[in-house]
């Protein structure tokens, strides 16, 4: 049964949000834009192509363009000369909301600079779905993303987020899961409650629950498949203990400068920076 219709559309962006995994995620609207725009972008164009054959949206002899992080400045010229030339663009993910940790944000910029319309059909999101599902408080969330892939990196990263209030949302590999747990719990704290959100709104759709302690012990002897979100929940407000704060500092300048190590410190902690960087000093004295 075809659920689409053609419609006229105006001339402009349109950002399209795609399914998780199920492909009955889709909204009317997005069919009825698929269906209807000049010239297609996408991600992924296999899985634009496989979607719209799904929901028997025909591609005709319409141009389908491939935008992704790696071809951006050669493929962005191409839509924005299809929108100068008047034509309505729609733009697709490989998943869920553009520009959500997904490569589009500079198609985005270029499109308004040049006066042109941009428009969002809201649908799927990961971030959004993990939430709903986690049984965190969502009344406060901070959005990460993918933390680096760097152990050093990734503790400095989750160092910066340690005073955030709320639930702290990420984007992770399933390969890198379980060394980005572990280093949450040294960092944040191991009593903090958590969540592993996998396969959402597919077959295999999980949600696994526990402490940072407890899911980097059982990440230890498990491995993880399918597409991830980690969901941190807010830590007890407790006071940094010296010794704490000293091997913050010296887990800090394996990677960066004393002073810069004291600014960062104290940013993250609230405590004073002379009093940080007098540690630092003993520290370099051994």
């Amino acid at each position: 049964m075809v659920n689409h219709k053609e419609v006229k559309l105006e001339a402009g962006l349109y950002i399209v949000a795609t399914p998780l995994g199920t492909a009955r995620d889709i909204t009317l609207r997005a069919l009825d834009v698929l269906a209807s725009a000049d010239v297609l972008a996408a991600e992924d164009t296999r899985t634009l192509r496989k979607l719209m054959e799904i929901h028997g949206v025909p591609l005709g002899n319409r141009q389908i363009i491939a935008y992704h992080d790696h071809n951006g400045e050669r493929a962005r010229p191409k839509i924005i000369k299809a929108l100068e030339d008047g034509r309505s663009v729609a733009y697709a993910s490989e998943a869920g909301t553009p520009m959500i940790a997904d490569p589009g944000y500079h198609l985005v910029q270029d499109a308004r600079a040049g006066g042109y319309l941009v428009t969002s059909l809201p649908g799927p999101s990961a971030v959004v779905t993990a939430l709903t599902l986690g049984g965190l408080p969502t009344d406060m969330f901070t959005f990460a993303g993918f933390l680096p892939n760097t152990k050093g990196a990734r503790k400095n990263a989750l160092r910066a987020l340690s005073s955030t209030s709320g639930t702290l949302v990420f984007y992770e590999s399933p390969k890198r899961v379980a060394a980005m747990i572990k280093d949450a719990a040294d960092v944040l704290g191991g009593e903090r409650e958590a969540r592993i959100c996998r396969e959402l709104t597919k077959r295999f759709e999980e949600v696994i629950s526990g402490t940072l302690d407890s899911l980097s012990h059982d990440l230890s002897t498990q491995n993880l498949k399918g597409e991830v979100v980690v969901l941190i929940g807010k830590g007890a407000d407790v006071t940094i203990t010296e010794e704490e704060m000293s091997k913050q500092l010296a887990e800090l300048m394996e990677t960066m400068s004393l002073r810069d190590a004291a600014d960062t410190l104290a940013q993250d902690t609230g405590q004073k920076r002379r009093v940080i960087y007098q540690m630092g000093l003993q520290l370099q004295r051994g």
